[in-house]
């Protein structure tokens, strides 16, 4: 009898038995897609390596969602920065007071939990309103002494999953000098949010005084990337190099002015906002964004049906081409320019 039985409706079952999800529920079918998806690597002949990052892959995303997921609603910037800077550099100094300042703003801060720049990303905000994404390293074993311990301190084996958890979760990104691995989150962090595959979100950097190594970092973009076409003059809006940390702070918490979030429904792009701009703004986004528009104009109105989140906030329609993240950087910068009602 229960071979008659299909795989999909026994894996359906088992989901059923396990949860509440109505049968609307999208989650439930993606639930079993999931479980379905790891059944047929039993049959497919994968080798142990294969099997074994899947699992832990999976079970890492699984683990941190279900941490964060406790702290929803709660604006947070992740911190990059070196390990190996020591506490009585200026760097580390200029970090401590970043985070202390956006501690004060009632945001919570994400590290890598190790010592150096983590640390001091830590010490503003403190264990309350700290997390740890902590890689394990065989030269790096511990978290630092803020965040050991700590429910908060999640444990990585994989660099793509804590990345992935980085950006999952960040309202804004701010680095400090460091060597590869900042490089690299910075990068990753930049190449997201200029295709699309990540929200738009402030990515600051910020360093110690007379140190010059955001300056020339932004030299090699300019000469290097841009001059030679590797990317786009609107690219250049997806970053910024601060003067202090003071100037950090009034960035990102000026991009969130009326701004407030965003997503895609279907083809167009959603702008969740504070409060309802003018007629007048609109009309001027239109004026000055007519070339990322695909179709139409750029609209104000309430929720649209599909929506299920924040639907106390007016929305602004934008039509968006998809193409040009950097120019859709600029128009969420002009929104929080605008009259507002």
């Amino acid at each position: 009898m229960n071979s008659k039985i299909s795989l999909q409706d026994r894996i359906n079952a088992m989901v059923d038995e396990v949860s509440d999800l109505d049968l609307k529920d999208p989650r439930r079918g993606m639930i079993s897609q999931m479980v379905e998806t790891c059944l047929k690597m039993a049959r497919e002949g994968h080798d142990s390596g294969q099997i074994k990052l899947v699992t832990h892959s999976l079970k890492e995303m699984r683990y941190a969602y279900q941490v964060f997921n406790r702290y929803r609603g709660t604006r947070k910037v992740s911190i990059y920065g070196s390990a190996r800077t020591a506490e009585d550099h200026a760097d580390y100094s200029v970090a401590v007071e970043f985070s202390k300042l956006m501690a004060g703003e009632n945001w919570m801060a994400i590290t890598g939990a190790g010592d150096g720049i983590m640390k001091a990303g830590h010490e503003g905000p403190q264990r309350e309103a700290s997390f740890g994404l902590a890689i394990r390293l065989p030269f790096e074993t511990t978290a630092n002494a803020i965040i050991e311990g700590d429910t908060k301190l999640i444990n990585f084996r994989y660099f793509f999953t804590r990345k992935l958890m980085f950006m999952t979760h960040s309202d804004a990104v701010v680095a400090c000098p460091g060597g590869f691995g900042t490089q690299d989150e910075l990068f990753e962090a930049l190449t997201l949010v200029q295709t699309g595959k990540s929200n738009i979100i402030p990515i600051v950097m910020i360093a110690g005084e007379e140190n010059d190594y955001w300056t020339n970092w932004a030299s090699h973009i300019q000469s290097d990337l841009l001059e030679k076409g590797m990317i786009s003059e609107d690219d250049l809006s997806l970053f910024y190099v601060a003067k202090s940390p003071q100037d950090g702070v009034d960035h990102i918490m000026q991009f969130y002015k009326l701004y407030h979030s965003s997503r895609y429904v279907r083809s167009d792009y959603i702008i969740r906002v504070n409060s309802p701009l003018t007629d007048e703004s609109i009309e001027k986004l239109n004026d000055s964004f007519g070339d990322i528009l695909m179709e139409g104009k750029i609209s104000q109105s309430g929720p649209l049906p599909i929506e299920k989140d924040h639907l106390d906030l007016s929305r602004i329609v934008v039509p968006h081409s998809r193409r040009s993240h950097g120019r859709l950087r600029q128009l969420i910068d002009m929104v929080n320019t605008c009259d507002s009602v």
